[in-house]
């Protein structure tokens, strides 16, 4: 019996019952693949096509370009650089990097590589860090000039005003003071004025004798209760508008003012560390310093400008508004105040008209709305 010819790997691929190729030794049959394979061809340029016994073409391998959806990647084949490329994703991104190495990038946008988003935690150190300095700068400089070692800007005219408007200030506080005394004392002396008047008039109706004497007392303390009551409201209402003066509107500027200070400060303590730069050696180390100061020191400059240009306009304003005010209270004050030691009501009543001072009665309500109708 002549023998048999020997089968060449291809042929000795095992088929199943069904017609399916057998899985269990593709491997071996990939490896004597390769073997057979010219040097210049490599398996990432190869696709195999296995089909089932109906298929016309069987065992047959098909090389050149890569075309359409990559074959599975061989493990036994590939090097571990290339299978990594192979599985390599980007969230939020359509990247694809097939096995032959080559990346497309579909049409959805661009693929982020790195987080570009700031760290707040960062950006709240930094802002510490400004503050720290800036901190460290102005104490220095406020330290030197206590001592006398360190020089100050000083603007001659408006530090005369701020002089001028605090020890103002202090005046109107004072004279604040001494009307809230008066007009503390002044409700006293109206509430027993007024008890006095209740007393005199029950004496009047119960003594007969001295019914006429005890009525006319009677009707003089309740007099003078009224007008002490008019005149009451009348430094009342001049105790507030000196107050809303002194507190509110002074200590506005005054606010504005303290900010101009602390501006100066600034201003001053970033002049003295650039001038310090400038009387240092000038190097490539130094150049970037001096630059960094010297653009500190004009934002800081332009600060100072500014805030000296607002108190000086606010000071301005200030005189103006204060004129107005305390003329019409003095004037006040002393009509009403002479009105009163000279027992003419009708010209005190006429005073607090003049000034649109309406009074309230003591011991009366305002109107129910049942009234009003």
């Amino acid at each position: 019996m002549a023998q048999e010819s020997p089968k060449s790997s291809a042929a000795e691929i095992p088929v199943t019952s069904n017609g399916e190729v057998d899985d269990s030794r593709e491997h071996g049959f990939n490896r004597d693949l390769k073997r057979s394979l010219p040097a210049g061809l490599g398996l990432s340029e190869t696709q195999i096509t296995s089909h089932g016994f109906d298929s016309t073409k069987e065992g047959i391998i098909e090389a050149g370009a890569f075309q359409g959806s990559p074959a599975p990647p061989l493990p036994s084949v590939m090097s571990p650089s290339r299978v990594a490329a192979s599985r390599l994703t980007q969230q939020g991104s359509d990247l694809i990097v097939p096995a032959g190495g080559q990346s497309t990038q579909a049409k959805s946008g661009p693929v982020l590589l790195a987080d570009e988003t700031k760290n707040p935690a960062m950006e709240k150190l930094e802002l510490v860090r400004k503050w720290s300095l800036n901190t460290y700068k102005c104490t220095r400089q406020i330290i030197s000039e206590k001592l006398g070692r360190g020089s100050r800007t000083v603007d001659l005219e408006l530090e005369a005003q701020i002089d001028i408007l605090r020890d103002n200030k202090k005046k109107y506080e004072n004279i604040l003071k001494l009307a809230q005394t008066l007009s503390t004392q002044l409700f006293q002396m109206v509430h027993t004025q007024r008890q006095l008047g209740d007393a005199f008039a029950d004496l009047s109706l119960k003594s007969l004798e001295l019914h006429e004497e005890f009525g006319y007392n009677a009707d003089t303390q309740k007099l003078l209760a009224k007008n002490g009551e008019t005149l009451l409201g009348a430094i009342n209402f001049f105790i507030a508008s000196v107050n809303t003066l002194v507190n509110k509107t002074i200590e506005d500027t005054l606010m504005t003012v303290k900010q101009y200070e602390s501006a100066r400060i600034e201003y001053d303590a970033y002049r003295t560390d650039l001038e310090e730069l400038n009387l240092g050696p000038r190097d490539a180390n130094t150049l970037p310093k001096i630059e960094q100061s010297q653009h500190l020191f004009q934002v800081h400059k332009e600060k100072y400008d500014k805030m000296r240009n607002d108190v000086s306009i606010k000071l301005k304003f200030l005189e103006e508004n204060k004129v107005k005010v305390l003329h019409n209270q003095l004037v006040l004050f002393h009509n009403a105040i002479a009105a009163y030691f000279a027992g003419n009501q009708k010209q005190l009543e006429q005073t607090l008209k003049q000034f649109h001072i309406k009074l309230k009665t003591p011991g009366v309500d305002a109107p129910s709305w049942l009234e009003e109708q």
